[in-house]
C-alpha cells in the first residue's frame, strides 16, 4: 500500500489460491501503530482488538515474575491484543480498496535475477524491486540462524470471566511450563501453552485430558477455556527460531519482516518490527533516486533496532522457554524484585513497546 501510493506499480504474489491468514492471537506496540497510523488504519485496529496495558505473570508459587505497565511509559501508551486474522483482514480489504493487483496459488521458488520463479515451472517479471516478505522459511533468502527448542500451542477460544480484559497474563513454572491468556477483540481470547517441539508427538499421543490437568494444575482460572477444546486439532503448534541475514539487501531485492530476522514471540515484536521494515523501504524511496541507495538506506535506517531486539530475545527467551533451572530462579528471586525499582519500569515498557533504540524517530514516525 506504501509503495503503491507513491505512485510505485505493484503485485503481490501469494501462496494461497484466495488470501487468508494462519495463526492465531499477536500484540500490536507503539511502533506497528505509528505505521498503521499513517495507512490509515489505527482507529480500525483499535475498534477490532482489544486494548492492553498491561503484561502480567506469576510463577507457580503464586510469586509475581512480571508486570510491565505502559503507562510508566505515558499515560497514552497502551498496545493492542488482536486476532492475526483481524489484522490480516483490515490490511487485506486496505490493498483491495486500493486495487493493487493479487495472484493467487503463486507459489514462490526462487528468483533468476528481477524474475520470480514459480514451483509449477512458471515465471514472472523481470521486475525493478522484489520485496520478499516469505518469512523465516523464505526460498529468496539463504537459510541461517536455529530452529528454538520451545514453540507453543496456540488457539483462539471465546473470552471467558476470570482474566484481565486489558492484560496479557502469564503463568509459569521454572522456565519449561507457561500458559497464557491474551484478549484480541470481539469477546475473544488467545491462549497458549509452551512445549519442547520435541514432545508434540508426546502430547498428542497422551491425550486433551491428560493436558488439560497439567494446565489446571498451573492455573485453575484456564478450565472454562480448556473446556472448549475438544480435540487437538483447535490447537496449532507454533515453532520459532532465531535468525537475521546479514546481507537484507541484494540487488534489486529486500528481505523485509521474518525474512529478514526472526526472532521468539517473547517480546511481542514480530508484526511491529515487519511493518517498521515496510515504511523504511516506502521512505528510502522517496529520499533517494536511485533504487541501490534506496535500499542500502533502508537496511540502515533498520539494522540497529533489529539488532538491538535480536540481542534482548536471545537474552530473555530461556528465561522463560527454556529447560534451565537456574535462570527461572534468577528471575524469580532476584530480577523480579529489582523490576519494580526505577529506572526499571520504564525501561522494560519501553522494551516492551519496541522504542528501544528511537526507530520511530529515525523513520521521521510520530
Amino acid at each position: 500500500m506504501l509503495l503503491y501510493r507513491d505512485g510505485h506499480r505493484v503485485t503481490l504474489f501469494e501462496r494461497f489460491d484466495t488470501p487468508r491468514p494462519i495463526g492465531s492471537g499477536l500484540m500490536i506496540q507503539p511502533t506497528g501503530r505509528a505505521v498503521l497510523r499513517e495507512l490509515g488504519l489505527e482507529e480500525a485496529l483499535i475498534a477490532g482488538g482489544a486494548r492492553i496495558e498491561r503484561l502480567f505473570g506469576l510463577n507457580d508459587r503464586g510469586r509475581k515474575v512480571l508486570d510491565v505497565r505502559y503507562d510508566a511509559l505515558d499515560a497514552g501508551a497502551f498496545g493492542i491484543g488482536i486476532h492475526r486474522a483481524s489484522l490480516f483482514d483490515l490490511l487485506h480489504r486496505a490493498v483491495a480498496n486500493e486495487k493493487i493487483a493479487i495472484e493467487g496459488a503463486r507459489t514462490i521458488a526462487g528468483r533468476d535475477g528481477g524474475a520470480l520463479l514459480f514451483a509449477d515451472g512458471s515465471r514472472a517479471g523481470p521486475f525493478d524491486l522484489i520485496v520478499d516478505a516469505l518469512g523465516s522459511r523464505s526460498t529468496l533468502a539463504p537459510q541461517t540462524g536455529r530452529e528454538l527448542a520451545y514453540g507453543a500451542l496456540w488457539a483462539s477460544l471465546d473470552w471467558t470471566e476470570g482474566f484481565d480484559a486489558h492484560a496479557l497474563e502469564q503463568r509459569y513454572r521454572a522456565a519449561s511450563r507457561m500458559v497464557g491468556v491474551l484478549p484480541i477483540g470481539g469477546n475473544h481470547a488467545a491462549f497458549f501453552w509452551s512445549l519442547r517441539a520435541d514432545r508434540l508427538d508426546a502430547w498428542r499421543v497422551a491425550g486433551l485430558d491428560v493436558w488439560k490437568d497439567e494446565v489446571r494444575a498451573l492455573w485453575p482460572a484456564t478450565a472454562p477455556l480448556l473446556d472448549q477444546v475438544a480435540d487437538p486439532d483447535q490447537l496449532t503448534f507454533a515453532r520459532y527460531a532465531h535468525r537475521t541475514l546479514r546481507r537484507p539487501v541484494e540487488p534489486g531485492l529486500i528481505h523485509l519482516g521474518d525474512a529478514w530476522h526472526s526472532t521468539s514471540p517473547q517480546l511481542g515484536q514480530g508484526v511491529n518490527m515487519a511493518l517498521l521494515d515496510a515504511w523504511a523501504l516506502a521512505f528510502a524511496l522517496r529520499e533517494r533516486e536511485s533504487l541501490a541507495d534506496a535500499l542500502a538506506l533502508a537496511a540502515s535506517l533498520r539494522r540497529e533496532h533489529v539488532g538491538l531486539y535480536q540481542l534482548m530475545s536471545r537474552l530473555f527467551t530461556p528465561v522463560y522457554q527454556s529447560d534451565s533451572t537456574m535462570l527461572p530462579l534468577l528471575r524469580d528471586v532476584v530480577v523480579a524484585p529489582l523490576a519494580k525499582t526505577w529506572p526499571a519500569p520504564k525501561v522494560m515498557a519501553a522494551m516492551v513497546a519496541g522504542i528501544v533504540g528511537s526507530p520511530l524517530r529515525r523513520l521521521g514516525l510520530a
